[in-house]
């Protein structure tokens, strides 16, 4: 979807079809769609109609597809779906969401309508690896169990299946499994390895996705491997930062990044909520180290042509000073001397007079960081620090006063 792409080769051997109504899709056909969903309807044939314009993925010109069309059977992406308001889509029948994480506020939203099914499954594994059943509004919704003729592992990073509650790695096998990457045979062996529980020759899909087995078998996603970031020596999930921060009342949409050394978490409000609240509502059930220092409110999440979320669109966050009137240059000597200290500890290319050490990324770890740089000119410890979080603050606390210090002239 961004990037160069990995084309996949399959040999069809099995048709699948959804009970009910013809499907009539209105979600963007990447290239990675298969022939299969096309042949998905009953017969006698109907038109099947497919979103070929990014623009189609915004609430209302899927909403105006929908109408126009008469569209009854639909699979959404949650990322588009989240956007459309309630009631917009009269004409559905059966809703199904798949291709990302979908949400308990998504399900609370749109599973009274009409039935609601939550379809999980790469490309790898021939789109749909399992289904559930319709689901109902409360809690986060399952990946569910596999569907006949597949078979999912959760593993852990020897291939050793893991307790219940425990999180691993998803395998996927079965005849639905591609052969591979079309001339990529690097990738291919990486990601397709020998499934040590088949036979001999068998292999499995590694999906790169984060589950737990729970209480009643079921799979609850957790998040995506390749979100895993490392930040001052800290292993952090992004989906854990994300999940508690769309847990808020007045959070719609929200994405977690690292960018320049810093989380930095994009939300859709649906109600008044500020930086600083989201910081401490993260702060309640988050360590330090993942709680979010930058936060960029926007009117809608950018989507790519998979009416998945775009992370390469996300736009870069504004400065954050203490004041509103924005950057202040470093005034005297002493200022100068702890912004450079600053900059170079974060990762910055310039830190004002005004700016706080925590909303620019600072944390415990870099606040020692800090401290024994600065104590080659001056006796300060990291306590000084939290309580002089500004750049002025802390000069003026260096240079013997907590007064307004004299700029050199």
């Amino acid at each position: 979807t961004v990037g160069t792409g990995e084309l996949v080769y399959r040999q069809y051997r099995i048709l699948r079809y959804v009970r009910g109504q013809p499907v009539r899709s209105p979600s963007p056909p990447p290239p990675s769609t298969p022939r299969c969903r096309s042949c998905a309807c009953r017969c006698p044939p109907v038109p099947r109609w497919s979103c070929r314009r990014p623009d189609h993925c915004w609430p209302e010109q899927l909403t105006a597809f929908v109408t126009q069309f008469g569209i009854t059977h639909a699979l959404i992406p949650p990322a588009a779906l989240a956007t459309v308001p309630d009631g917009d889509l009269p004409t559905l029948r059966t809703l199904l969401v798949g291709g990302d994480a979908t949400s308990a506020d998504l399900v609370r939203r749109w599973a009274t309508g009409q039935p609601m099914i939550n379809a999980y499954g790469p490309t790898e594994s021939t789109e749909v690896t399992s289904c559930t059943e319709a689901l109902e509004p409360g809690g986060k919704p399952p990946v569910s169990r596999p569907i006949p003729g597949t078979s999912v592992r959760v593993l852990d990073d020897a291939l050793q299946p893991v307790p219940v509650g425990v999180t691993g790695e998803l395998y996927v096998s079965g005849i639905g499994l591609a052969r591979g990457y079309l001339d990529r045979p690097g990738l291919t062996a990486q990601r397709f390895v020998a499934d040590p529980f088949g036979r001999p020759g068998a292999r499995m899909y590694r999906t790169g996705d984060l589950v737990r087995i729970r209480d009643d078998g079921q799979l609850a996603f957790m998040g995506r491997a390749d979100q895993q970031v490392k930040l001052r020596g800290f292993r952090i999930e992004l989906g854990e930062i994300e999940a508690v921060l769309a847990m808020h009342d007045a959070v719609a949409q929200v994405a977690v990044v690292l960018r320049e050394n810093r989380l930095v978490a994009y939300y859709v409000p649906v109600g008044r909520v500020d930086a600083a609240e989201l910081r401490e509502h993260a702060g309640q059930q988050l360590p330090e180290y993942m709680v979010p220092t930058a936060y960029v409110v926007l009117e809608r999440l950018p989507l790519n042509t998979s009416g998945k979320l775009d992370r390469a669109a996300l736009p870069a966050p504004e400065r954050e000073a203490s004041t509103a009137g924005g950057f202040v240059a470093p005034r005297t000597e002493a200022e100068r001397l702890v912004a450079d200290v600053w900059a170079d500890v974060l990762g910055l290319d310039e830190v004002g007079a005004e700016d706080n050490f925590f909303t620019l990324g600072g944390d415990s770890i870099s606040s020692i960081r800090v401290v024994s740089r600065l104590r080659a000119s001056y006796d300060v410890s990291p306590r000084d620090l939290f309580d002089h979080p500004t750049v002025t603050a802390l000069a003026a606390r260096l240079s013997g006063s907590t007064a307004d210090v004299t700029p050199i002239t």
